[in-house]
């Protein structure tokens, strides 16, 4: 009798195995089917980027060290340094670039130990907001500023008096000129290298606040009968309402040539319109050296009517070359 009650037993304890072992089974397989089933992880969408920020730094150094040179010559140091940077904005069809330029630069010689004197010397500051016409359109509804001058006095024909010190004549100074702009219009846009700007309602200042200076600038009088030799009897600012076309294009090389030219036409309606014009004209070719170092050549051609050079309307022209340590900081959109 016990013996048959523990075979008996024995069997429904391997019944009892092999039924758990087939549920442990199918428990796997179900699990495995469900996992083989189950939908992909959606992955974490990226935040859309609408800012691209870039910043440019040049620094140039240059010597020239004689000793008992027969030949002759100067000691010489120069400097310049210059910073371009640029924040862009674009979200579906609205965009607002802004870009700013500084450049310094002196001249240190040793026949005129004293004097530091200005080589090159700017500030550029352009801000446009531009909303397309439509999605698939190269044609843009824009309202642009721009704002240009100097930071310190420039001066020429310079001449040493007695104590050592240095004089010269002024030819020009911060905010003396400076020009400013607002122009309103449309921008044909084909490409993302090269667009025209077409504003036929610009109005600016031409602005000097130096008195020697007002009267080189075109300032007007403040009121009739002033004495046109004093330069307190002139205006500090020139009004100019009129239009203006702006070109810009750039092109590169894999990076390492650049070039980039902007051409600014500007007519007054209020002064001869289409008569007396003033040309901008901005040309920057650069070479990519090494990573960081890198060759640079800038012009500036520059025709405003109302600004006399020895008492006459002429062409100005000044041109640039450096070669410089240069670091780039930016974010891709």
């Amino acid at each position: 009798m016990k013996r048959t009650l523990l075979t008996a037993l024995c069997i429904l304890a391997v019944f009892a195995s092999a039924a758990a072992q087939d549920d442990v089974q199918k428990a796997t397989a179900n699990a495995l089917m469900a996992f083989i089933k189950a939908p992909d992880a959606t992955p974490e969408e990226e935040k859309p980027q609408y800012w691209a920020v870039s910043s440019q730094f040049d620094l140039g150094l240059s010597n020239t060290s004689l000793w008992n040179w027969a030949a002759g010559g100067y000691n010489t140091f120069t400097m310049n340094a210059g910073i371009d940077a640029k924040a862009n904005y674009a979200k579906n069809l609205a965009s607002w670039n802004n870009r700013l330029q500084l450049q310094y630069g002196f001249l240190w010689a040793a026949d005129k130990k004293n004097l530091l004197q200005k080589s090159n010397d700017l500030i550029y500051l352009e801000s446009r907001l531009a909303y397309k016409t439509s999605k698939e359109s190269k044609w843009n509804y824009t309202a642009s500023f721009d704002f240009r001058s100097q930071f310190t006095n420039s001066y020429d024909s310079y001449k040493q008096e007695e104590d050592g010190s240095w004089t010269g004549k002024l030819k020009s100074g911060f905010i003396s000129p400076a020009y400013t702009n607002i122009a309103f219009g449309m921008e044909w846009n084909p490409k993302s290298w090269f667009n025209v700007n077409l504003a036929p309602l610009t109005g600016g200042f031409t602005i000097c606040t130096i008195d020697e200076l007002k009267k080189k600038y075109g300032m007007k009088l403040k009121e009739e009968g002033l004495d046109p030799a004093l330069g307190s009897s002139y205006r500090s600012a020139l009004f100019q309402f009129g239009a203006q076309v702006k070109l810009n294009f750039k092109t590169s090389l894999n990076d390492v040539f650049k070039y980039e030219t902007q051409l600014v036409l500007f007519t007054d309606y209020l002064n001869r319109p289409f008569k007396n014009n003033r040309v901008n004209w901005d040309n920057k070719i650069s070479w990519q050296a090494s990573k960081f170092f890198r060759i640079g050549l800038n012009t500036w051609l520059l025709y405003d009517p109302i600004v006399m050079i020895d008492d006459t309307q002429k062409v100005q022209f000044k041109e640039f070359f450096s070669v410089n340590f240069t670091y780039t900081i930016s974010n891709k959109r």
